[in-house]
């Protein structure tokens, strides 16, 4: 019996083309979700708590552009967010990581770049000291796909998305330099100049590897 379903005409296939990456990178973002809990009492979170208050000081005094303490501090989640996905499973050097950045951000704080800018180069910092922490290995290598803690679930009556194990293994089997061109223009929405700028490549390279990256999954989570 020959079925309803018509199959699309290759005009319809290519309209279909955006939905499905767009609803791939809105499972990706649910999958890698911000890291916000931060313990007080942690090693961080007491750098954080010391370099909140020195970043009021340095603001009143006029040291540092109003707004600046904002900025740096509501990147936190996303730093961390990135630091994971570099030393998945990993949080304590991912914190380690982070805290590198910000103590940098703190030394360069007169002549640092204003909003999404400032995001670019603290990425570019945790990615620079997570290579020169590591001993061999590609400096591209991206650890495995991290389930960071709070990832939201699938609740009863929800619309059917895909197995997040299954996500996991196909993120996983990801060329480890497409996964990391993935979570940054799809998770973290920057340009694929700035991309290439963290990773140190052509924005070329970046968006060929995005490419490759979005086509490997929707054919492994069977949207081809």
């Amino acid at each position: 019996m020959q079925s309803d379903q018509q199959v699309p005409e290759p005009a319809e296939r290519g309209a279909v083309i955006p939905i499905v990456r767009a609803r791939l990178g809105q499972e990706l973002r649910e999958y890698y979700p911000e890291v916000v809990f931060l313990e007080i009492d942690s090693r961080l979170g007491r750098v954080v708590e010391r370099l909140s208050g020195a970043l009021d000081a340095a603001e009143a005094e006029g040291q540092v552009r109003a707004g600046f303490k904002d900025a740096l501090i509501g990147a936190l989640p996303r730093l961390r967010r990135y630091a994971l996905a570099l030393t998945h499973p990993d949080l304590a050097q991912a914190d380690d990581l982070v805290q590198t950045a910000l103590l940098r951000a703190w030394e360069h704080r007169r002549g640092l770049p204003p909003g999404g800018s400032l995001v670019a180069w603290l990425f570019t910092v945790l990615r620079a000291a997570f290579v020169d922490g590591r001993r061999g290995g590609r400096p591209e290598a991206l650890g495995g796909a991290a389930t960071p803690a709070g990832s939201p679930g699938q609740e009863a009556g929800q619309e059917a998305g895909p197995d997040p194990r299954d996500l996991r293994t196909a993120l996983d089997r990801l060329d480890p330099a497409q996964r990391e061109a993935l979570l940054l223009i799809v998770v973290e929405g920057l340009s694929y100049e700035s991309a290439a700028a963290i990773i140190g490549c052509p924005p070329g390279t970046v968006k060929s590897r995005v490419s490759r990256a979005r086509e490997r999954l929707a054919a492994e989570l069977g949207r081809a």
